[in-house]
């Protein structure tokens, strides 16, 4: 009997055993590994003006060895700027807003699209681009006018395929960088004080 009501503790030993385990691991699991998705954001800064980025690349510059796949694309300033203002509003840490009632205003510049070989096939066509948008930026406060911070050369980039089952046109890869580089702003803008 006694041997019988031994194990019967045994059980129940084990049994509280794992459910307190059980517990303890689904209130780790529910209280997460301290990632939030709030904004580093200062309290005081709700709204941002994102001012029209300006296009920079000199299209008159002759193209050189180093630099043979170049090009320009017209209109690529105004692509970059409605896709910022779409990631702030899909972001929504920061309301968007026109200058007079923002606290923050970015500007931008672009100063280099690149379109760079990659990977060759075997009679030397170009098989695989990566498609580089560089743009300088500043993040101001509007009431001091002090920078908050001041970035040059940052880039949003992509990579595509001339053939093949990835295979990519240069425009949706253009499309894909603006929002590679749309994405990094906001994230610089959010997360990065």
């Amino acid at each position: 009997m006694k041997i019988r009501s031994k194990k019967v503790l045994k059980m129940k030993k084990y049994r509280l055993c794992s459910a307190i385990t059980f517990i303890l691991l689904v209130l780790g699991v529910v209280s997460g590994c301290g990632y939030t998705t709030r904004s580093l954001l200062p309290a005081s800064f709700k709204a941002i003006y994102v001012d029209g980025f300006k296009n920079l690349i000199k299209i008159s510059a002759e193209q050189t060895n180093m630099r043979m796949y170049r090009g320009y694309r017209p209109g690529m300033e105004i692509e970059i700027t409605k896709k910022v203002i779409d990631r702030f509003l899909f972001d929504g840490n920061l309301k968007v807003s026109q200058e007079s009632g923002a606290d923050l205003i970015l500007k931008g510049e672009l100063t280099d699209f690149r379109r760079d070989a990659l990977r060759y096939g075997v009679n030397d066509d170009v098989e695989e681009y990566r498609i580089t948008l560089v743009v300088n930026m500043e993040l101001t406060e509007v009431k001091t006018g002090k920078t908050v911070w001041k970035e040059n050369g940052f880039a949003g980039e992509t990579t595509y395929r001339t053939g093949g089952a990835l295979v990519k046109s240069e425009s949706a890869a253009v499309t894909d960088a603006i929002q590679d580089l749309a994405i990094r702003i906001v994230d610089r803008t959010i997360e990065a004080w």
